[in-house]
């Protein structure tokens, strides 16, 4: 039953959601000379300073370096983003639920709906780089809408409760930049993951984004299958997180606007 009033409501205000996310895809870069293509240049930008200071200062001996790190860097901005802008989007929301009802979680929705199209967008770029690398596809690359789902719900998990929480906590929204950071280094992004120390191989498990970017470079990179038990594991569990992060979300939502 309450399944069916979530899905009920979201189809009722579908039109409110979709002109959400066009808002959010348009507003981020509104005012700027470029425009959407800062979605492009944002990680051409940082690629392009991640492929110098690894190999050549830091001398990490990875071939074909620039494939190894962008099928895990651009996951992880859609990650990193979706959540630095989730966190604290109640909060920045707080006149309009003040004075118009509407399903609360249409704002982390279309945040992290947003963040998805920019990501599938950005893929472009990737995409790109793979061909004219040499690189390639393999017949994985079909697992790649899987991964892509599981963290789209990882994702909006996150922003379910960290955008709930902040309007009682606002020091989160400063947390959350901080943990993102230190995830940054506790992901294989820039490294092998059998470059950590066997003692820390726990964070690596216990870290989703970093068993998501493994998964990702097995089908992109390595052309070969991701961890299974891997993938289902974090699969099955996002779902659980998603189903609680939602309830959460709906809890405190009754105060949102006394808070506000």
């Amino acid at each position: 039953m309450i399944r069916m009033k979530v899905f009920k409501e979201l189809y009722n205000y579908r039109e409110l959601l979709k002109t959400n996310i066009k808002k959010e895809i348009r507003g981020k870069y509104k005012g700027s000379w470029l425009g959407i293509l800062w979605t492009f240049l944002n990680p051409l930008l940082m690629l392009a300073v991640y492929s110098f200071v690894f190999p050549y200062i830091l001398r990490v001996k990875v071939e074909n370096y620039t494939i190894f790190m962008i099928v895990a860097l651009i996951p992880w901005n859609f990650f990193t983003t979706a959540i630095q802008m989730g966190t604290g989007s109640v909060v920045a929301n707080g006149n309009i639920l003040k004075k118009v009802y509407f399903p609360r979680e249409i704002i982390p929705i279309s945040i992290t709906t947003s963040q998805l199209v920019n990501f599938l967008i950005t893929c472009i770029i990737m995409f790109a780089f793979i061909i004219f690398s040499g690189v390639g596809f393999s017949i994985h690359l079909l697992i790649f809408p899987l991964l892509v789902l599981i963290q789209y719900i990882i994702t909006l998990a996150f922003t379910f409760v960290l955008s709930a929480l902040t309007v009682f906590v606002r020091d989160i929204d400063h947390f959350v930049s901080v943990i993102l950071m230190l995830g940054f280094y506790a992901t294989p992004i820039v490294y092998q993951a059998n470059m950590l120390p066997q003692k820390f191989q726990w964070v690596l498990n216990l870290n989703p984004m970093a068993q998501l970017v493994e998964a990702y470079r097995s089908i992109l990179y390595y052309h070969q299958m991701p961890n299974w038990i891997s993938v289902g594991i974090w699969g099955s569990i996002s779902i659980i997180l998603l189903i609680a992060s939602y309830l959460i979300f709906k809890r405190l939502e009754k105060s949102f606007v006394e808070e506000l």
